[in-house]
């Protein structure tokens, strides 16, 4: 089926994943087949193919996992970084990786349940002190079509996003809110990751994202990779609770006024 989808196909983003935490905790068969051997079957379809290039889309998740659902995503990644080397010569394909984390309003996320509960209702917080990435679906397209623009395999591009926490995302929804904890469900951490300490040896930084290089063929000393970038400090961790930049509940308000009628739809 991935053969015939291919057929005369130049550029690929690949999105599909099993990623809902307490499913892929529960399915970890499912899981696996779809994020990891789903991924394994697209890259060698895609080299076979002859594709020019290919976004694989990551998550916060998958730096240094703490659930299923993060570990089979660090696996393909690192699938996608490896395929650059795995097509071998004579094959033009390229694989990069864009990492970001929740989607404003996306399906299954705690926006679109926090606007179904009633205005006099209780609205369940995890843990008070829980923090998130944010970012709008135009934000995580933009940084796409620049990793196509500017990718020569094996990247991957995390886009630099303010956080917020989750009391603040409740009170910017329904200000008069109840909130009551509720604790931390299995596999779910407290803040969100996405560079970790270990990859910081091997990151770079532009005005508007993160690049991580390779760390395998020397790649991460490619001058064309780097692209003019500057090296983080050692011990380098991008993290939703230690972020520079953070998120308004006024800021969220006018989004979600803007943009009510497709939250839930993507």
């Amino acid at each position: 089926r991935l053969y015939r989808a291919l057929d005369g196909i130049d550029y690929v983003v690949h999105a599909a994943a099993t990623k809902i935490v307490p499913t892929a905790e529960y399915d970890p068969f499912e899981c696996v087949k779809t994020n990891i051997i789903g991924a394994m079957n697209l890259i060698d379809a895609c080299i076979d193919k002859g594709v020019k290039k290919i976004i694989a889309l990551s998550t916060d998740k998958a730096s240094s996992p703490a659930n299923l659902y993060g570990a089979t995503k660090l696996t393909s990644d690192r699938l996608f970084i490896s395929g650059n080397s795995y097509s071998g010569e004579g094959y033009d394909t390229m694989f990069s990786v864009v990492r970001y984390g929740n989607v404003i309003g996306s399906r299954g996320s705690v926006i679109p349940f926090f606007m179904s509960i009633p205005k006099d209702g209780i609205f369940p917080i995890t843990d008070n002190r829980m923090t998130r990435f944010m970012i709008t679906l135009e934000e995580g397209v933009g940084l796409i079509w620049h990793a196509f623009d500017d990718m020569r395999g094996g990247e991957i591009y995390v886009k630099k996003i303010p956080s917020m926490k989750v009391t603040d995302i409740a009170m910017a929804i329904n200000d008069k809110a109840k909130l009551e904890e509720v604790g931390i469900r299995p596999g779910e951490k407290l803040h969100e990751q996405m560079i970790g300490s270990e990859d910081a040896l091997y990151t770079y930084e532009y005005p508007e994202y993160f690049k991580i290089l390779p760390s395998i063929n020397n790649w991460s000393s490619d001058l064309k990779r780097i692209n003019n970038g500057k090296k983080v400090d050692s011990g380098f961790v991008y993290c939703s609770d230690k972020n520079k930049e953070w998120m308004e509940i006024k800021t969220l308000q006018s989004w979600i006024k803007k943009n009510k009628e497709k939250i839930g739809n993507v």
